[in-house]
């Protein structure tokens, strides 16, 4: 199975402190993979050398074979990376649809293709088929703001996939959202893991979500990988029941 990122030997310290210690991981096209463990583990940090907010110590980061460490996010997006943040990422004024074509503009043409195109550039369809997917048809035509905070969750997972990236990385999807709505996204993350063949990266600390959304897990302790494998090692882990389980 092919890789589509690939992390070596990955190190990121802040003046003394070590924030990322030497952590190497694949992920393969097609899976979703968690990442896990506690606050201050490093797990935001990892994300951010990947993504090019951060320039890592050492190490090597690559895409399809394509060294891209410490490369900009603008770039990264041009290569079919996508992510979405802890911090909701609507535009609250726009309707749903409209959000989800403003994302897939990012990652069509140049300023000057974009003058003399159509408003949407082509991406109504994309658009609409974003709104199936992820069942946002009876809100499509409302502001974001008016969203309750799951179905603006469920939007800005959706604005993640718009462009068909061959990666997303998904920081924290299910914070804040309750249980009824909880259910409704991992069904729409699995729903595009299948049809599209869409291959993520899941942060997150609601255990029971990655748990049942992930088909490996990777742990975090204090900057370094302490155990990675299926959900039901994972919580048989000795170590990871230590570190993170037992808090």
């Amino acid at each position: 199975m092919a890789s589509i990122l690939e992390v070596e030997h990955l190190r990121k310290s802040f003046g003394g402190i070590v924030a990322v210690d030497d952590v190497s991981f694949e992920v393969n096209e097609g899976e979703i993979l968690g990442i896990i463990g506690p606050n201050g583990s490093g797990k935001s940090t990892l994300f951010n050398c990947v993504l090019g907010q951060y320039i890592p110590s050492s190490g090597v980061v690559r895409v399809d074979g394509r060294v891209t460490t410490g490369m900009r996010p603008s770039r990264l997006n041009r290569l079919g990376v996508s992510r979405t943040f802890q911090l909701l990422q609507v535009f609250p004024q726009l309707t749903v649809r409209d959000n989800l074509i403003l994302a897939g503009q990012e990652h069509r043409g140049t300023m000057l293709t974009r003058l003399f195109a159509r408003p949407d550039l082509g991406l109504g369809p994309q658009a609409d088929r974003m709104i199936d997917l992820f069942r946002l048809s009876r809100v499509a035509g409302e502001k974001a703001g008016s969203l309750s905070y799951g179905q603006q969750k469920l939007l800005d997972a959706a604005m993640a996939f718009m462009a068909g990236p061959r990666l997303v990385l998904l920081d924290e999807p299910a914070g804040g959202v309750n249980l009824t709505m909880l259910g409704e996204l991992r069904e729409r993350l699995r729903e595009i893991n299948a049809r599209e063949k869409a291959t993520f990266v899941v942060i997150e600390h609601n255990m029971e979500f990655v748990m049942s959304l992930c088909t490996r897990i990777l742990v975090l302790a204090e900057g370094r990988l302490i155990a990675e494998g299926s959900p039901a090692a994972i919580r048989a882990d000795a170590k990871v029941i230590e570190a993170y389980l037992g808090n």
